[in-house]
């Protein structure tokens, strides 16, 4: 239970002695945040968290965080005489993309309504149902530019209903987020045998979080900044005596073309240095890259300023088509 691990990690993380502190975009927040929910009080007064303090807040995470062009977070502690407390993290976030990020690093839960809305996850549209999700005490939700976590210390059915209470006050009012651009560009389906798990896939912009999804190397070998965007997610391949096979599509967005075949070729130098590649830098753009490595077939293709990768393909044939694919999907939507 994946979910849950994350919670228990959150509690040894945290760092509840941070001195409080005024912040500069409290009156905002505590208008979203009411005094009271059922028998919780909001305390006075609360904690803002930026880049110069945040490894003070936590042991850990800090670098997953600043990977998404996070700017600060105000910290809420409600408080009861007989219950235990119900901490609320606001994460401000550059972009709603940045927000998206953060909570696709894991879809473990349950989808819940803050809208009034279903929390139908049936048709896996991110923007209809993949916006909050709770699980052992612990709210996780994406709002537009807003990453949220609501936390109760021990979960019972009034700590529950006071979580949901909370997230619905905050999101009350704000504007339903696109998804990020760059997941319309993944093919749905790859033939009758592949189709892509959409409540599976992670936005990101570094290596870190890179890391806490697909292992690739401790190396930034891809060379992802904050000016670059990323996203992974599983094909699921459905066989006829119903076993499942997964491999993992990668697509990263550079700034240019000439920085997606500098990342692309230490890629290959520092992750497949026994292979010869292909030319990665032939203008026409026209050379997918297929190996066979320990855990199965791997493939990548440069596309102007994208870089392709699948990883862990049971054949040579479903790499190429799963890249292909993707590819033309991307169509002419890639930097020219």
């Amino acid at each position: 239970m994946k979910w849950f691990l994350k919670v228990i990690f959150f509690y040894l993380t945290i760092v509840m002695a941070f001195p409080a502190q005024e912040g500069a975009n409290a009156e905002m927040s505590l208008y979203h945040l009411p005094e009271t929910v059922g028998v919780w009080n909001r305390s006075e007064s609360f904690k803002t968290i930026d880049s110069t303090n945040i490894f003070k807040y936590m042991n850990g995470a800090g670098e997953l965080y600043l990977g998404y062009r996070f700017d600060h977070i105000e910290v809420f502690e409600y408080t009861s005489e007989n219950q235990e407390d119900i901490l609320v993290e606001l994460y401000f976030m550059e972009t709603s993309d940045d927000a998206f990020g953060l909570l696709s690093l894991d879809w473990g839960g349950e989808p819940v309504s803050l809208d009034g809305l279903p929390a139908d996850s049936s048709n896996r549209s991110l923007t209809s149902w993949a916006r909050a999700l709770y699980g052992a005490g612990l709210l996780r939700v994406w709002s537009d530019n807003l990453y949220i976590r609501i936390m109760a210390f021990r979960e019972t059915p009034a700590a529950r209903q006071a979580v949901l209470d909370l997230g619905k006050a905050i999101v009350a009012n704000r504007k339903t987020p696109p998804e990020p651009e760059l997941l319309k560009f993944l093919a749905p389906h790859v033939g009758s045998a592949w189709k892509l798990r959409r409540d599976r896939l992670s936005f990101f912009r570094s290596y870190l979080a890179l890391n806490t999804i697909y292992y690739l190397s401790h190396e930034n070998i891809l060379e992802f900044d904050l000016s670059t965007e990323a996203v992974i997610a599983p094909y699921e391949h459905l066989s006829g005596a119903g076993d499942r096979t997964r491999s993992q599509f990668l697509l990263v967005k550079y700034e240019n073309r000439v920085r997606a075949r500098k990342a692309l070729n230490h890629f290959h130098d520092t992750y497949l240095p026994e292979h010869k590649k292909g030319d990665t830098a032939d203008s026409s753009e026209k050379s997918l890259n297929l190996f066979r490595i320990e855990d199965g077939w791997i493939g990548y293709k440069l596309i102007n300023n994208y870089v392709a990768i699948v990883f862990e393909c049971p054949d040579q044939e479903s790499a190429r088509v799963i890249i292909q694919k993707n590819e033309a999907t991307l169509g002419g939507n890639h930097e020219r």
